[in-house]
């Protein structure tokens, strides 16, 4: 094993703990009299144990002057180092501290996260519940306005460009708006959009009520827009996007006339 795979092992973090049985803790005092790359992986490791305990515990104080004092190199650079084994309860100590402090730092962190994780999961379903709650008072508001009797609707059947095409348009002449069902159209090809029109017969006479602009976002294809005209028929063509002063009538998709 070389010296990298060696300190990456964690065995010189046990033998500084005093958690090696007695060969172990000889085989590892011989490999760092041998080797200066896992004498000063020793020291590092010793330095961060006291600075890890110095931050977790104040009032406590530890020097490494008596184990430094043993560490001698004499003139033919032979390192000796004394083992660890007389300190081996205060090296555990140590290492106790410093394994306590991590598990608690994570045990912060990911209580932190948890409340952040339960706080989003909370919005979400608290949007969620809104969401629901006013598509389904929508949904009551357009029954209630399909069943009114005073609601006139209007099929509007498909065209020569899209005979498949389909549509119907609830008027309340009441609050002077209609209610546009399109479930029955296409999706728009890219950069067109559905014009909806007011329409005189005699002579013919085209009004604006405006684009849908949302109709590929809008799952239920269900519009509400605002006709003060005397309509007596509705239509609607395909256009540029931010649709005509006037219909094209060759992109007429669907049309109806109001019943008499």
């Amino acid at each position: 094993m070389d010296t990298k795979d060696y300190i990456a092992s964690g065995i010189l973090e046990l033998y500084v703990a005093g958690s090696l049985s007695e060969k172990e803790n000889e085989e590892v005092h011989n490999a760092i009299l041998k080797n200066p790359e896992l004498l000063a992986e020793v020291e590092s490791i010793e330095k961060a144990i006291v600075h890890l305990t110095a931050a977790t515990k104040k009032d406590a104080s530890y020097s490494f002057s008596s184990i430094k004092n043993q560490l001698k190199v004499d003139k033919t650079k032979v390192i000796s180092i004394a083992k660890p084994k007389n300190n081996w309860k205060q090296y555990l100590g140590w290492a106790a501290a410093f394994i306590l402090g991590s598990t608690l730092i994570l045990s912060v962190l990911q209580n932190n996260k948890l409340k952040e994780q339960v706080a989003t999961e909370k919005q979400q379903l608290e949007e969620q519940i809104d969401k629901a709650s006013n598509s389904l008072a929508e949904a009551e508001k357009l029954i209630d306005i399909f069943r009114d009797k005073d609601i006139i609707s209007v099929p509007l059947a498909g065209q020569k460009v899209s005979p498949n095409s389909y549509a119907k348009v609830y008027w309340d002449k009441k609050t002077k708006s209609i209610y546009l069902d399109a479930k029955g159209l296409p999706e728009p090809p890219k950069g067109k959009v559905y014009q909806v029109w007011s329409l005189k017969l005699s002579p013919l006479t085209p009004t604006s009520l405006g684009t849908i602009d949302t109709f590929t976002a809008d799952a239920n294809k269900i519009f509400t827009i605002e006709n003060a005209n005397e309509s007596e028929a509705f239509g609607i063509t395909l256009e540029p996007a931010g649709g005509s002063t006037s219909p094209t009538l060759e992109q007429l998709y669907t049309l109806g006339a109001v019943s008499s």
